[in-house]
């Protein structure tokens, strides 16, 4: 399969604002990407505008206030998500094709129960919440992020475990949380399956509290896979690092102003990811 065989579904509704950084972010690598709006999915538009899920290669669930974030966020465009595509959501994701979610991206992922879903593909109610950041306020700054996938994540594989990344975040709910009385043991099982893949670190690579973590999220934790590795969101948003200079230090750091920034490699892993099984 080559690259622009891709087909890539960036999935919106009302509010979402990040669906242009998103699609170019996958169109600048050779993929196919289409914004498509929920309603074209769920066929109440013009019929020349239907689309169909199963269709695409990738789905890709962009940042921004969907709905407004009125509920919590992301809650509404899950539900609507949920009532009316659950069976094709799950047939994708059990297809082993990859999903994509960033920030308001992620929040949708854990309302819908495809992450972390520990017990099948989607859980029938939400396993852990992103909650209000611990600063109680919206935080849009750089964050440093290490990679800690083991290898199961596909999203990652040209990223070295270890490796620290400058990705922005821009947020005001992604304080990664669940039941206190679960908490301990389900934060063993993330570890246990691999389904941790970049945490929050300060400038030595180290775990450290407010503000190199922005939100107060368990242990650090800035984006998680589902246990089969086909499904990652993550609060950070490397699409608007694709290029180094979009970095916020690029100036005193690059040799190559013009060269790759930090999150074009996670795009780059999930196109390659899909050449292969193609």
């Amino acid at each position: 399969m080559r690259s622009e065989e891709i087909k890539v579904c960036v999935l919106r509704i009302e509010g979402t604002n990040c669906e242009d950084e998103m699609y170019q972010a996958f169109r600048e690598l050779g993929a196919s990407p289409e914004k498509v709006h929920l309603k074209q999915l769920l066929g109440k538009c013009p019929a020349d505008m239907k689309r169909e899920l199963d269709d695409y290669n990738i789905l890709a669930l962009p940042g921004g206030f969907s709905a407004g974030d009125y509920v919590r966020a992301g809650a509404i465009f899950a539900a609507r998500i949920k009532s009316e595509l659950s069976k094709d959501i799950r047939s994708f994701v059990e297809s082993e094709r990859p999903v994509l979610g960033v920030c308001n991206g992620f929040q949708i992922l854990v309302e819908l129960g495809l992450l972390p879903a520990f017990e099948g593909t989607m859980s029938e109610h939400p396993e852990a919440a992103l909650y209000t950041n611990i600063s109680g306020r919206f935080e849009c700054t750089p964050t440093i992020l290490k990679h800690e996938s083991r290898g199961k994540c596909i999203f990652t594989k040209r990223i070295e475990k270890g490796r620290m990344m400058l990705v922005p975040c821009a947020h005001a709910e992604g304080k990664l949380m669940f039941a206190k009385e679960k908490e301990e043991k389900l934060l063993a099982k993330l570890e246990e399956n691999d389904q941790i893949v970049f945490r929050y670190v300060d400038e030595d690579g180290e775990y450290a509290g407010y503000p190199w973590c922005p939100n107060g999220s368990l242990s650090n934790i800035a984006g998680i896979c589902n246990p089969a590795g086909n499904v990652m969101g993550m609060m950070p948003h490397p699409e608007r690092v694709v290029h180094r200079y979009t970095h916020p230090d690029f100036t005193r750091t690059a040799a190559d102003v013009n060269g790759a920034g930090d999150g074009k490699a996670i795009f780059e892993s999930v196109i390659e990811s899909v050449k292969r099984k193609a």
